[in-house]
């Protein structure tokens, strides 16, 4: 009945923030939907991908995220004051309708190769088909462009988690992130979820 009057005299209904846990893929961004929903952010996810060898946690993904080209954006909607994933190709594609948190996970690039490789490897694929140097070279060019893209945003809010830091310093980084969705969340289930165990592809000095 609200909403309904709401429409007749034209009164927009309030609309909750959407935050978005994004990056390049193999950076961390399951691990955070999963220490999000610790910390009382309920995710939108399908579970339609499940855990597996390389993601032991779970993936949190939303198969309509990938229809965002097609022009599929009616689901976002429905993930208002929630979480969810939307790896960095996506971005541009989410409608200037809502607002939007958006968590962008960075990892040492090495590490993000290392990690894609051992995936590709246990799928049977071949990890050769294209050189780390030339996906490098691409991610890079790809990151520049995401960035030039979200400067241009004022409807996006945007905080960049190092992966790295995170597993080394999880109470500050997760204050931290806590701190930009709010202080909100609740701080020390978020800290109980970081695995450093899952630290698979380290860096080496």
């Amino acid at each position: 009945m609200f909403k309904r009057i709401q429409q007749l005299f034209g009164v927009k209904e309030e609309t909750k923030p959407i935050t978005i846990v994004s990056g390049l893929p193999r950076s961390g961004t399951s691990m955070m939907m999963k220490i999000l929903e610790a910390g009382g952010l309920p995710p939108l996810t399908d579970s339609i991908r499940t855990a597996d060898t390389d993601n032991p946690k779970g993936y949190y993904e939303f198969e309509r995220v990938k229809q965002l080209p097609k022009g599929d954006s009616a689901w976002l909607l429905e993930a208002q004051g929630k979480a969810v994933k939307v790896i960095a190709i996506f971005l541009s594609h989410l409608p200037t309708d809502y607002n939007y948190r958006i968590i962008f996970m960075c990892r040492a690039m090495p590490e993000i190769l290392a990690s894609q490789r051992e995936m590709i490897i246990r799928r049977g694929e071949d990890p050769d088909k294209v050189s780390d140097e030339e996906m490098s070279q691409l991610y890079e060019k790809h990151l520049d462009h995401v960035n030039a893209w979200l400067d241009q945003q004022s409807h996006i809010q945007r905080i960049d988690v190092h992966y790295n830091l995170l597993l080394q310093n999880p109470r500050s980084e997760l204050a931290r992130i806590n701190q930009f969705l709010g202080n909100t969340l609740n701080l020390e289930k978020m800290v109980e979820i970081v695995d450093p165990s899952l630290y698979r592809q380290r860096r080496q000095s």
